[in-house]
């Protein structure tokens, strides 16, 4: 059997089960049920894998310094990538664009630009700059998510929301995270604008990118590892997604997210870009007390195409309460077209899957392109 057949089998096995795991969360988000136990998920080749206890935190390693990787982690995928079978149905009913109707409300999009908030070294504060992109203050430091301030991306319809905050109205860049080098994710011309000795957390291979245009604190960090900037904690985590540049990179630098921790324990968890799956589980068991998520909910239809990679509203509702987060701060959505839904629609759905959740309407930060929210450290649960 070639490998182009096994794959186009593995596609097939995963449209035929897709029907069945979308019922099984409408049931839990019906039921209010949003924290999924004793769960196992299915390893490679098909059996159960229970999920191990968590281990000790990996202490920080120090920043910076060339690292050997090996030449793939394409063993780090979590389903397959799409086969021949899929890419010729793809390009049969690809629909990267909403529909005319879809696209009806784009004026309707919030945008709510405003000033950064006042913080101090014990104030944590979030400013959605649009798609993946954020202003974090923590632990005194101004740290960028994936930061993309251009207005058209590689192979990307323009941004139909300006960023929220102006280049110019950013205070100094203390540090970086990159979750994968994804154009949307992973933008030149941005990087470009900042000064070469920006500290920048990258995941495992893509260092030399930045080395390459003269970086020179780079650090790079596998799954589970961790480094220290000032007093704050950068931890790289898992995620479902992967990687890609160009037409002979596939895989071959990691993808993941960022739990960013401060000298008092106050929790930020960053998704990237990810699909729903058992590493919600354990990063919420191994990092407990996460304060916020930025969990991406836009960019998941046509489902069958989309869901090993991009959460829908609902999953990352699930998602959220897997981690263990108190509060959830939707994001990959209303700044840059990559899928078919409703510009809107993922807005709607989040709020929907909230409350059927049975969840605080406060503890959802839906905020607007632009707009911060700050923790309260005088709540209880902060």
């Amino acid at each position: 059997m070639t490998q182009q057949t096994q794959q186009a089998e593995q596609t097939q096995q995963a449209e035929q089960s897709d029907q069945a795991e979308q019922t099984q969360r409408a049931g839990q988000a019906e039921h209010g049920a949003v924290r999924v136990t004793q769960k196992t998920w299915p390893a490679d080749g098909g059996h159960a894998l229970p999920l191990p206890a968590p281990g000790p935190l990996a202490p920080p390693r120090t920043p910076g310094g060339a690292r050997l990787w090996p030449k793939s982690f394409a063993d780090r995928l979590t389903a397959p990538l799409p086969g021949l079978r899929a890419l010729a149905r793809f390009a049969r009913e690809g629909s990267l664009r909403p529909t005319p109707e879809g696209l009806a409300d784009i004026q309707r999009l919030p945008f709510e630009p405003g000033p950064l908030p006042r913080v101090d070294t014990r104030t944590v504060a979030v400013t959605w700059v649009g798609h993946a992109s954020w202003v974090i203050r923590i632990g005194g430091l101004t740290v960028l998510t994936d930061p993309v301030w251009s207005r058209k991306i590689l192979g990307t319809p323009a941004r139909v929301t300006p960023a929220g905050v102006a280049w110019s109205a950013l205070p100094r860049v203390d540090a970086v995270v990159i979750s994968h080098n994804h154009y949307d994710h992973l933008d030149a011309p941005t990087l470009a604008r900042l000064p070469r000795d920006t500290p920048v957390f990258v995941p495992a291979g893509l260092g030399r990118w930045f080395t390459r245009r003269r970086f020179s604190q780079v650090t790079e960090l596998d799954w589970w590892e961790a480094a220290e900037l000032a007093g704050v904690r950068f931890d790289f985590v898992p995620a479902h997604h992967w990687s890609k540049r160009s037409l002979v990179d596939t895989c071959r630098t990691l993808w993941g997210g960022w739990v960013l921790t401060d000298a008092e324990g106050q929790r930020i968890y960053f998704a990237g870009d990810t699909g729903y799956g058992h590493w919600f589980e354990r990063i919420g068991a191994r990092y407990p007390g996460i304060d916020l998520a930025l969990l991406p909910i836009g960019a998941y239809h046509p489902r069958w195409w989309l869901k090993d990679v991009h959460c829908d509203p609902e999953e990352a509702v699930l998602a959220a309460a897997e981690v263990g987060a108190r509060r959830l701060a939707p994001m990959h959505w209303g700044t840059f077209l990559l899928s078919g839904e409703p510009v809107l629609e993922p807005l709607t759905r989040v709020r929907d899957a909230w409350e059927a959740a049975g969840m605080d309407r406060a503890d959802l930060w839906d905020l607007a392109v632009g707009a911060s929210r700050v923790l309260d450290r005088d709540d209880p649960r902060s």
